[in-house]
C-alpha cells in the first residue's frame, strides 16, 4: 500500500493511492502488456487531458504523483500578526467559556471541549473562508462534546439562554418536554465580521445517538439548496462534526457518505471535522475499530483526509483554509482529523483514571493550549502579557454579566423555523383549511397526461403501453385505480406550486409509471408528472441507495425546511422501517416535544397480511401507535384538527375518535362490539383500541377475532396463512360466535 502523505509541522494528508508489490503487478503480464493503453476512470485526474494511458505510464504517475495541495511551498504557513492575534482571541473565548462553566457549575454534566479548544477557531476559519467564497448558509451537525461552546462562540447563542439551562429551578414557558442542554440546536442569521456578508448558521439538535444527525443535516442542506436554486452548492453548505469512535463505528456514517455523490442527494461537498479524542467513552481505539485511522471510512468516496495536531493551532488554521478551498473549488467532501485528547472523562462526573491510567497521566502533564500559544506569541512580540490579560478580562466580563434567566423558552432553541406558518408565539397563523376538491377538467387533464408520453420519439416498453392505454380508458370512464389516484393527488399539489418529493428503494417503479425509460436510448427517461403545466412545481422522484436509516434521515431533514412541500419516504415493505428506527424514535416521534421541531415527513409503509411471509406483511402499526401520546384512560375532547397539526399523525385512528365511536355505540346500544384485525393479537391495533373502547362503552366487553399471539408477524407457509384467514373471517361474520360466552 502506497500512502502518499505530505508531512508538515504536525499534520499530513493521506491520499487513496495503492502501490502493489511488483510481483503482483507483473503477475501473468508480459513486458509488452505494459505498453497497452487502458481507459482511465472518471475519479482520477492523473491523465490530464488524456482519457487513456499506457499501463507503464499509469504505474509511473501513481508512484511519483502528488495531489493538488502543496505544503512544501516556502512560507505557505506564514500568518500575519493580525491573524495570530485573532486566533489567540478565539482560543481565549473557547477556553474561558469552559473554565467559567467548570467553576460555576462544577457538578453539572456539560461535555466540555477541554483538550480540543482549537475546534472553535477551526470552525470560524471554515465559515469565514466559505463566506468569502459566496456561501450564505451553513448547516451544522455535531455530537454533544463541545456543543455549548459552539453555540456560544460560533453560532452566537445568547449566553443567558445557555446558562439558564444549568439552573435546577428552571421553569418551562412553552409546550414540550425539552431536552438536555448539550442536545439542543439553534438557527441564527447575522453579519460575518470577517467578510461583512450575511450568513445564516443552523446547528441541528441531536439526540445521544452521536451521528444520527448526519443524514438529517444533509437533507436540510439539500432542501435549502433546492429552494434557493443552488444547483452547485455555491450558496449553501454543511459541516459535520464527529467523534473518532462514532465516525469509525456507526454505520450511518458510511450510509451518509454514499449519498454524497447521488443525484437528488448530493450536497456538493461536506466538510467533516473529527474531534479525535483517541478514545470512545472508556474504549481504547484498539478495541473500537479494525482500520488504522478512525477516518478511513471517508476513503470510500476518495475524500482527502487531513490529520492535524490539535495542539498546533496555526497548522489547524491552515488545514481549515485548505479544506474550505477544496470544498468550494471541487464541491467534494473533505475530512479534517483533529488529533487531540479529552482532558476529563466522558463527562465531567467520570474518572478516566479508572480505565485509562497511563493515558491520563500523560494528559495531566499536557500544558493548556491557550497558555502554550500565548507564550509563543508573547515571545515573538506579537502580543504583550498585558494585552492578553485584557483580552481574557473582556471575555470574562462578558460571560459573568449575563442575565440569570429563570424561564426556559424552548422555541428559542428552534433549529429549523417555519416563519410563514407559525406566529412568533408558536401559534399557527391560520387554522382554516381551504377546500381541496378539484373540478373535473383538472382531474381529466392530469389523467390524460398520466396516460401519455409527453416527449416525442420516446420508445417505452410494450407492457407499459398497455398500462397507459388502460389508464386512458379509466379516465374516459371516470374511474380510477390507486396509481391514477396518486397521480391526481400529486398533480393537484404541483399545480398549486407545492413541491412533491418521493424517495426510496424502487420508488420510480414502472408499476406506477413515475418514470418512463426509453428502450432505445441509454439514460433517457421521462417524468410525465413534470409535464402537467408550464409553471408547476417540480416533482422529484428518485431511487435511493439501499439504505433506510440514512435515507429516511435525509428526507426528514429535507422536510424540515418548508411546510409547503410533500416529502415522502417509501419503504419497499412496511417493516423495512425497522432499520431506520432511530430516526423514527428520536426525531420523528419525539422531535416536536424535545425541540419544538416541525416536520411534514410522510412515511409510506406498505402493510398487508397477504401470505408473503414474516418480513413482507406487517408495517408494525402497534409500534407507531405506542408512540402517540393520547391517554387511553381519559375521554379526550380536544380539537382533532388542532391536535393533528401539532402532533405526529401516525395512523388514521390516532388521535382516537372518541366522539365518533361514542355516537355509533349509543345509536346501536344493543349491538355487540367485535374487533377484527388481520394481525396477531399482540400486534396491530388491538392493544391501542381496547382501553379506549372501554372508556366509551364500559358496560359491555369488546370481543376479539384475529390470529393468536405470536412472535413473528406472519407465517411463511401459504397454506397456514389461508387457514388462519378463513378461520377468523368465519368467526367474525358468525352472529352466533359469541352467544353464551362470558368475557
Amino acid at each position: 500500500m502506497l500512502t502518499v502523505s505530505i508531512n508538515f509541522r504536525g499534520f499530513y494528508l493521506i491520499t487513496s493511492i495503492d502501490k502493489l508489490d511488483p510481483s503482483v503487478i507483473y503477475r501473468n503480464l508480459e513486458e509488452s502488456d505494459l505498453d497497452k493503453s487502458f481507459q482511465l476512470p472518471l475519479t482520477t485526474s492523473i491523465g490530464g487531458n488524456e482519457s487513456t494511458l499506457p499501463l507503464r505510464e499509469i504505474i509511473h504517475r501513481l508512484e511519483v504523483g502528488r495531489c493538488w495541495i502543496k505544503f512544501e511551498t516556502p512560507g505557505i504557513m506564514t500568518f500575519s500578526d493580525r491573524e495570530k492575534r485573532t486566533l489567540l482571541a478565539r482560543l481565549v473565548c473557547s477556553t474561558q467559556f469552559e473554565d467559567f462553566l467548570a467553576r460555576k457549575w462544577s457538578s453539572e454534566k456539560r461535555f466540555g471541549l477541554e483538550g480540543c479548544e482549537v475546534l472553535i477557531p477551526a470552525l470560524k476559519m471554515i465559515i469565514n473562508k466559505s463566506s468569502e467564497a459566496g456561501i450564505e448558509s451553513v448547516i451544522m451537525g455535531m455530537p454533544h462534546r463541545g456543543r455549548l461552546n459552539v453555540l456560544a462562540n460560533v453560532v452566537r447563542k445568547d449566553l443567558d439562554q445557555i446558562f439558564c439551562q444549568f439552573d435546577p429551578k428552571l421553569e418551562a414557558a412553552d409546550e414540550g418536554s425539552g431536552d438536555v442542554k448539550y442536545h439542543l440546536g439553534m438557527y441564527h442569521e447575522r453579519i460575518n465580521r470577517e467578510t461583512d456578508k450575511n450568513i445564516t448558521l443552523s446547528l441541528m439538535a441531536n439526540p445521544s445517538h452521536l451521528v444520527a444527525v448526519d443524514p438529517v443535516v444533509q437533507g436540510k442542506t439539500k432542501a435549502e439548496q433546492f429552494y434557493r436554486g443552488d444547483t452547485e452548492g455555491r450558496r449553501v453548505m454543511s459541516i459535520l462534526m464527529h467523534g473518532d469512535a462514532a465516525f469509525a463505528g456507526q454505520g450511518v456514517v458510511y450510509e451518509t457518505f454514499h449519498l454524497s455523490e447521488l443525484p437528488s442527494y448530493t450536497t456538493h461537498g461536506t466538510i467533516h471535522v473529527v474531534v479525535n479524542n483517541q478514545i470512545g467513552f472508556t474504549t481504547d481505539s484498539r478495541m473500537a475499530r479494525s482500520s488504522p485511522y478512525s477516518t478511513d471510512v471517508a476513503r470510500v468516496v476518495n475524500a482527502p483526509i487531513f490529520h492535524v495536531n490539535a495542539d498546533d493551532p496555526e497548522a489547524v488554521m491552515y488545514v481549515c483554509k485548505v479544506a474550505a478551498e477544496w470544498r468550494n473549488t471541487f464541491n467534494k467532501d473533505v475530512v479534517i482529523d483533529l488529533v487531540c485528547y479529552r482532558r476529563f472523562g466522558h463527562n465531567e462526573m467520570d474518572e478516566p483514571m479508572f480505565t485509562q491510567p497511563l493515558m491520563y497521566k500523560q494528559i495531566r502533564k499536557q500544558e493548556h493550549l491557550l497558555k502554550k500559544y500565548a507564550d509563543k506569541l508573547i515571545s515573538e512580540g506579537v502580543v504583550t502579557l498585558q494585552e492578553l490579560e485584557v483580552c481574557v478580562s473582556l471575555y470574562e466580563n462578558l460571560i459573568t454579566v449575563s442575565k440569570d434567566e429563570k424561564i426556559l423558552h424552548i422555541r428559542h432553541w428552534l433549529d429549523s423555523p417555519w416563519p410563514d406558518f407559525f406566529k412568533p408565539d408558536g401559534e399557527p397563523k391560520s387554522m382554516s383549511c381551504p377546500p381541496t376538491g378539484l373540478n373535473e377538467e383538472v382531474l381529466r387533464h392530469i389523467g390524460e397526461v398520466a396516460s401519455s408520453i409527453p416527449l416525442k420519439d420516446f420508445a417505452i416498453h410494450s407492457g407499459l403501453s398497455r398500462i397507459l392505454r388502460g389508464r386512458a380508458d379509466m379516465v374516459a370512464k371516470h374511474t380510477v385505480d390507486w396509481a391514477l389516484a396518486e397521480y391526481m393527488a400529486f398533480g393537484s399539489l404541483l399545480k398549486d406550486s407545492i413541491h412533491v418529493r418521493l424517495s426510496g428503494q424502487d420508488s420510480p417503479s414502472p408499476c406506477l409509471d413515475h418514470v418512463l425509460h426509453d428502450q432505445e436510448v441509454d439514460k433517457r427517461f421521462c417524468v410525465p408528472m413534470n409535464h402537467l403545466w408550464p409553471n408547476q412545481a417540480l416533482y422529484t422522484v428518485r431511487n435511493s441507495s439501499l439504505s433506510e436509516y440514512g435515507v429516511l434521515g435525509f428526507e426528514l431533514g429535507f422536510a424540515m425546511v418548508s411546510p409547503n412541500a410533500l416529502v415522502c419516504w417509501e419503504a419497499q415493505f412496511g417493516n423495512f422501517h425497522n432499520t431506520a428506527q432511530c430516526i423514527i424514535d428520536q426525531f420523528i416521534s419525539a422531535g416536536q416535544a424535545k425541540w419544538v421541531r416541525h416536520n411534514g415527513i410522510v412515511l409510506l409503509l406498505p402493510h398487508g397480511m397477504e401470505g408473503m411471509g414474516p418480513e413482507h406483511s406487517s408495517a408494525r402499526p402497534e409500534r407507531f401507535l405506542q408512540m402517540s401520546k393520547d391517554d387511553p384512560d381519559r375521554y379526550q375532547v380536544s380539537d382533532c384538527e388542532v391536535q393533528q397539526l401539532y402532533e405526529c399523525n401516525w395512523i388514521v385512528i390516532s388521535p382516537f375518535p372518541f366522539d365518533l365511536i361514542k355516537a355509533k355505540v349509543e345509536k346501536y346500544s344493543n349491538a355487540e362490539l367485535i374487533w377484527c384485525q388481520e394481525e396477531h393479537k399482540n400486534m396491530g391495533y388491538y392493544d391501542y383500541v381496547r382501553p379506549r373502547f372501554l372508556i366509551v362503552h364500559p358496560k359491555d366487553p369488546m370481543w376479539y377475532v384475529d390470529r393468536d399471539p405470536a412472535a413473528a408477524p406472519a407465517t411463511g407457509n401459504k397454506f397456514t396463512h389461508l387457514a388462519e384467514l378463513k378461520r377468523f373471517l368465519d368467526t367474525a361474520f358468525n352472529l352466533e360466535a359469541f352467544k353464551g360466552r362470558s368475557f
